[in-house]
């Protein structure tokens, strides 16, 4: 398999645009930046909008200081870069050309309390070889099982097709899906769980349909394989700080600490009320959390009135439910043979382990110091509703886990506990809002965004954001920035009558 080239800029059109051009983008994490770095590139006057002090939004990073003195950059919590993340890994290229602060993760261990690990690093990339090779190997699934399995269920898996399988299974949620499968309690746990999970939902708040888009989107559609690479430094330092700078070169005007408070039309273009004052605009690109985009186009009727399909799709979105993290600073190591990652399957909620200092300098150089380690421990779909409550659960899971850190003593702890995820429902398909509104120039970019091409987390934050900054190129009759995805349909895609199983049991 090799990537598909989604976006093919027109060579005959100019890459820059006319001078004058204006644009505001609201929202400084991946989307926005996506967006603005485009933009600023082909001559467009950005105004980036942050509401925090920093960028990145959940790959933010900002500094924190520890009792013993020392400052380390945090991060709103892990993230796999995984190698199909074509669009993001182009502006990443923005701030280091050759990726060079990149490391990949070698080992992808999934880890049990009651069951022995999985592994899911090292399997071939291409289907049905990396099925195979996960059921040779596997020490949950056995071949007996495999052969017992619903065929249609696992056609479904093999089968995305954008239109066809939203339509099969977009009613049904991921649990009734999987329960269709017929696999061992252990199975689904261990090969399940930690997937569905990790789009910041339970099995039976998430889209059968998103599950199969992205079981094929990480998996069985994947060119790279299922293998990732992490920074090797903070996200400060490796991606948000020279990001800025290049935005600065290209002569965009990044706006810290300063929030959006309304967009409405005007005249011919967009008033964009600030936290520090007004700017008009011709262009928007509105890149911001689905809960915060709610709640801009609430305060803004004039906005609802002229784009009525946005104001529509706004009420419809749904947050995931809050996602904690929680770092720790011990005053020793953990285990030699602990994974720098680790994902968590069967504890009510941790569902991830990174060992910070086995991943990245500024942490293996503290660690190095004291002695002390660093872990950080995170719930995609956290079910406690107080940070410090969510914090100490955490923590007494992984004491069941690994019993070292139970006698370890605690340096110091980051704990936060946020709701800014998209949620994916059964029956949201086709709900959402898309890049282009139906408002002329007025464009939305997020993780959440009903774009034309497959693409999960973070890449569908670059990806929406570099769409709507394509958006923005196309009115003003300039060239494309190019967009590579992985296939868009699946090894068994137009295979006929798939899904009837599933239908029946949603």
């Amino acid at each position: 398999m090799r990537p598909r080239r989604l976006v093919v800029p027109d060579p005959l059109q100019p890459k820059q645009v006319p001078a004058g051009t204006e644009a505001v983008v609201v929202g400084g994490g991946i989307a926005g930046v996506s967006a603005a770095v485009v933009l600023a590139e082909r001559g467009v006057a950005v105004t980036l909008l942050e509401a925090t002090g920093h960028l990145g939004g959940r790959l933010g990073a900002w500094p924190e200081r520890l009792p013993d003195g020392a400052e380390q950059i945090i991060e709103h919590g892990f993230h796999a870069f995984f190698r199909h993340y074509y669009t993001w890994r182009a502006i990443l290229r923005r701030a280091d050309p050759a990726l060079s602060f990149l490391a990949p993760v070698k080992s992808y261990p999934v880890i049990s309390a009651e069951w022995p690990a999985e592994d899911l690093s090292g399997l071939p990339a291409a289907p049905p070889l990396n099925l195979l090779a996960l059921a040779l190997r596997s020490k949950s699934l056995t071949r007996r099982e495999l052969l017992r399995a619903d065929a249609d269920t696992g056609r479904a898996l093999l089968a995305y097709d954008r239109a066809t399988t939203y339509a099969e299974f977009d009613d049904v949620d991921a649990a009734a899906f999987l329960d269709g499968f017929g696999m061992t309690a252990r199975s689904r746990s261990m090969l399940f769980e930690a997937f569905a999970r990790s789009f910041f939902c339970n099995q039976g708040q998430l889209s059968a349909a998103e599950l199969i888009a992205m079981f094929h989107y990480y998996f069985l559609g994947n060119p790279e394989g299922i293998g990732f690479d992490v920074p090797s430094t903070d996200y400060a330092t490796a991606i948000w700080d020279p990001l800025h700078r290049h935005l600065d070169r290209h002569g965009a005007d990044v706006q810290m600490s300063t929030g959006c408070v309304s967009v409405e039309p005007n005249g011919h273009g967009w008033r964009v009320t600030t936290t520090a004052g007004t700017i008009d605009t011709r262009h928007v690109v509105m890149a911001l959390d689905p809960g915060a985009l709610k709640d801009v186009v609430g305060r803004s009727p004039g906005t609802a009135a002229a784009a009525p399909l946005l104001a529509q799709a706004c009420e419809k979105l749904t947050v995931a439910p809050p996602f904690a993290v929680s770092r720790i600073w011990y005053d020793r190591d953990v285990a030699a043979d602990r994974a720098p990652f680790s994902a968590v399957s069967g504890q009510p909620t941790l569902d991830s382990i990174a060992v910070y200092s086995r991943l990245e300098e500024p942490s293996v150089d503290w660690a190095r110091a004291t002695g002390g380690s660093i872990v950080e421990l995170h719930s995609y779909s956290c079910q406690i509703p107080d940070a410090a409550a969510a914090a100490a659960a955490l923590r007494k899971e992984l004491a069941a886990l690994w019993p070292e850190t139970a006698t370890a003593r605690i340096v110091h702890t980051h704990d936060r506990l946020e709701a800014t995820a998209p949620a994916f429902p059964p029956g949201s398909a086709g709900t959402r809002p898309t890049v282009r509104t139906d408002a002329r120039g007025l464009r939305v970019a997020g993780d959440y965004v009903d774009t034309p091409y497959l693409s999960g987390l973070m890449e569908r934050s670059a990806m929406s954001g570099v769409l709507a900054a394509n958006d923005v190129l196309a009115e003003l009759g300039a060239a494309a920035e190019p967009i590579l995805g992985v296939p868009q349909r699946g090894l068994l895609a137009g295979v006929p009558q798939f899904g009837a199983k599933a239908r029946a049991s949603g």
